[in-house]
């Protein structure tokens, strides 16, 4: 990891906040056949909590504990939907890979990001005249109101990815080596940065995550809030991020035909991290699939992560 980098990538992200004591609460156990899930709800601020399922295979332990991977849900515009998409319970199936990694034996933990599902303003606030604040004006409110406080809300959202990595290391089932993360769409942008700042993270997939920046402006493609980071192309792109992470293992799927993540960005990104693998003797541990489609995350495409994740922590 680029010392330098790292410090002048932190500068460009702001003030992170503080950190308090999880206090998690766990709800009632529902048994899903090959595992069981559990609602969660753990503390990233001191008045803000965040709820999660918490999937856990059933039978004995493997010695050390369980692998675990944390499951970052997709954005779509959907912002009913959240950690409930990752264990099938709604949406789209294609995007419950929460879900299927328990049944492949790992403890997983699913949380709503900020902005989603059970994370949006309740009714009654909206009721009281912050009809404004639904759906998108509410993810704006967020970004704006944080950059206006030396922040922004990529940084909010790794500070309570962290958080969430701290919940699964708690766990007495749950092996603290041998941690992953998943994401598709704003989950996959999520893992990326979540990876390159939090080591604990041994391997990682991120589908149909980004492109280089450049190239989504280039094209004049709206992104999520969370993609924009205040002067961040004065230290580098995307690139430059997954190039930092060599060499711990990391698997890039990507539609060559996804209408917001340009596939020359993509294709400029996969280079320079092949370089940069590639210097650190590593080249085995990025891993890219570039598949005929769309924004998606289809089964093949599925199966290979999942065989991806397996190889690095099992």
């Amino acid at each position: 990891m680029d010392t330098s980098l790292r410090q002048a990538l932190l500068t460009r992200l702001g003030r992170f906040p503080q950190r308090v004591e999880l206090a998690p609460v766990l709800g009632a156990e529902t048994d899903e056949g090959t595992y069981m899930r559990r609602l969660i709800t753990y503390k990233v601020e001191a008045e803000e909590s965040v709820p999660a399922w918490l999937l856990t295979p059933k039978g004995i332990a493997p010695e050390g504990g369980w692998p675990a991977i944390l499951a970052i849900h997709q954005h779509g515009g959907q912002y009913n939907l959240g950690k409930s998409e990752l264990v099938g319970l709604v949406g789209d199936a294609q995007y419950a890979y929460g879900r299927d990694l328990c049944q492949r034996g790992y403890v997983v933990l699913c949380p709503d990001m900020l902005c989603f599902e059970e994370r949006r303003p309740s009714e009654e606030e909206l009721l009281r005249g912050n009809d404004r604040l639904d759906g998108p004006g509410y993810e704006r409110f967020e970004f704006t109101k944080r950059l206006i406080n030396g922040s922004c809300l990529q940084t909010k959202y790794l500070h309570d990815l962290s958080c969430a990595l701290d919940l699964l290391t708690s766990l007495p089932n749950v092996d603290g080596v041998r941690l992953g993360a998943i994401g598709h769409s704003l989950g996959g942008q999520e893992t990326l940065w979540l990876t390159w700042y939090d080591p604990r993270v041994t391997a990682a997939v991120s589908s149909c995550g980004f492109s280089l920046m450049r190239a989504i402006v280039r094209d004049g493609i709206n992104h999520n809030f969370a993609a924009y980071v205040p002067d961040m192309l004065a230290v580098g792109d995307t690139d430059t991020l997954v190039a930092d992470l060599a060499s711990r293992p990391f698997l890039l799927t990507a539609g060559e035909s996804d209408p917001i993540f340009p596939i020359d960005g993509v294709r400029t990104v996969v280079e320079h991290a092949q370089q940069a693998y590639g210097q650190q003797n590593a080249a085995e541990r990025f891993q890219t699939l570039l598949f005929p489609g769309g924004h998606s995350f289809p089964d093949d495409v599925k199966e290979l992560a999942y065989e991806f994740l397996d190889c690095w922590l099992k």
